[in-house]
């Protein structure tokens, strides 16, 4: 049985760092690699952080209804192909999803028993600090990033967690821990407890 995590965050939270040290921990899980027209970004690989398309090429897989969620997001389009979930479940394997709140929005509605997980920063200011530190978009980009965080975390009691992210350290011991929890609570072990259960049978 696979189980879908499904992770959101305001851009700058540290999404990206948490979801990579939760792949270093925990085995057993298979990253969504997202659909989106926007360019590459520093050492980003095409297949690895993004599969990147052309936006008429997108807008034929949409109608083609080849996504289980899809968003425009600062003008350009990013999504979720539906082979993923075919692809992790024929490799035994938890999917992980890094998607924003439109999309997490669409997804639970097609898989309502995925587990959601909203990472929040300890405050803006911390949250503009690191937009800034990054160095990947001008002073009006990132004004209209932290509105958008303003925005976003309204929505943050829709989600089954959330984790502030004050120290990467902790925060990454707090993600692992949700996954190894939610993956005893959904399989609930049946394979090693039925032949426990077999041997009370009189």
């Amino acid at each position: 049985m696979t189980t879908v995590f499904i992770i959101s965050a305001p851009s700058g939270s540290g999404k990206s760092t948490l979801v990579e040290r939760l792949f270093a921990t925990e085995p057993g899980l298979m990253f969504s690699v997202s659909y989106t027209t926007r360019a590459p970004r520093g050492c980003e690989v095409d297949g690895e952080s993004y599969r990147f398309i052309t936006r008429a090429e997108f807008e034929q897989r949409i109608a083609r209804d080849e996504f289980l969620e899809w968003a425009e997001v600062f003008g350009n389009y990013y999504g979720t192909h539906r082979s993923i979930l075919d692809e992790a479940r024929a490799a035994g394997r938890d999917l992980v999803l890094d998607i924003d709140v439109q999309g997490a929005r669409q997804l639970t509605k097609k898989i309502p028993e995925a587990v959601t997980i909203f990472i929040l920063p300890p405050s803006r200011q911390i949250l503009k600090e690191r937009l800034r530190a990054r160095g990947q978009d001008r002073e009006e980009v990132m004004e209209r990033r932290l509105r958008d965080a303003a925005e976003e975390i309204r929505n943050y009691q829709k989600y089954d967690y959330v984790l502030i992210n004050r120290e990467v350290e902790e925060s990454g011991a707090v993600l692992s821990a949700i996954v190894r929890a939610e993956r005893v609570r959904r399989t609930r072990i049946e394979d090693q407890i039925r032949p426990i259960l077999d041997t009370f049978q009189a």
